[in-house]
């Protein structure tokens, strides 16, 4: 018996168009039903069902039950961070595309979620704010803060365990947005703050008039991707 890694099993769990689509709509970060996935995949709940099996039998997501339903979501961030990658790898000519139309597609460039952090055209351009300021350093795969008012004023406290950021290759932009901690904490605070709102029904992310003064404020980020 060899000792390699069953590349096999997560092959055969991704290699099908409505499990990535599945897969794909809870990389939103957030648990969502079998009826809401098996909309979102344009199959019916029993069809979704036994793909949703496939994909917890192969460890990409997890099931909990709320009261009567049951949710799923991604089994946690090191398989987000490899699905991300992953999309990295993949054709991309569709985003050109998108990016000519407007609506949910286009939204979903600008701004979304990438698990539990910011990721899309802002994400990158929150990042690379940063770095140009001089309040993140690059250092391989992480990312070390530097003392500034800018994190008190995006709501993070640079607190916890290290690395508090990393940097996470984002598949649309094919650039890196921020990842861990301080990338957790950027999103939970736009949102809170009311500089970005979710809409139930699509993943991208909407950049309130008060963010995009906020980010230009902050960050000297002009916010015209909307």
């Amino acid at each position: 018996m060899t000792l390699t890694p069953r590349l096999d099993i997560l092959g055969s769990a991704l290699a099908d168009t409505s499990r990535a689509r599945m897969l794909c709509e809870l990389m939103d970060g957030r648990a969502f039903t079998n009826k809401e996935l098996a909309g979102a995949a344009g199959i019916t709940p029993q069809t979704a069902s036994a793909h949703l099996r496939k994909l917890e039998e192969a460890g990409l997501i997890a099931a909990e039950r709320s009261g009567r339903c049951l949710y799923h979501r991604i089994a946690g961030a090191q398989v987000a961070e490899a699905l991300e990658t992953l999309a990295t790898l993949a054709p991309c000519d569709h985003l050109y595309r998108a990016q000519q139309r407007k609506g949910a597609r286009a939204q979903m460039l600008a701004a979304r979620s990438c698990y539990d952090h910011l990721a899309g055209k802002l994400g990158v351009m929150i990042a690379e704010a940063l770095e140009a300021n001089g309040d993140l350093i690059r250092d391989d795969d992480r990312f070390l803060p530097q003392p500034s008012q800018r994190w008190a004023q995006l709501g993070v406290r640079l607190t916890g365990r290290a690395p508090l950021a990393r940097p996470c290759l984002d598949w649309t932009e094919r650039k890196s947005h921020i990842a861990g901690p301080i990338g957790r904490q950027i999103l939970t605070q736009a949102l809170e703050r009311d500089w970005l709102q979710r809409k139930r029904a699509e993943r991208g992310l909407t950049v309130t008039r008060a963010g995009a003064e906020t980010f230009q404020q902050i960050l000297g980020i002009s916010w015209n991707a909307a």
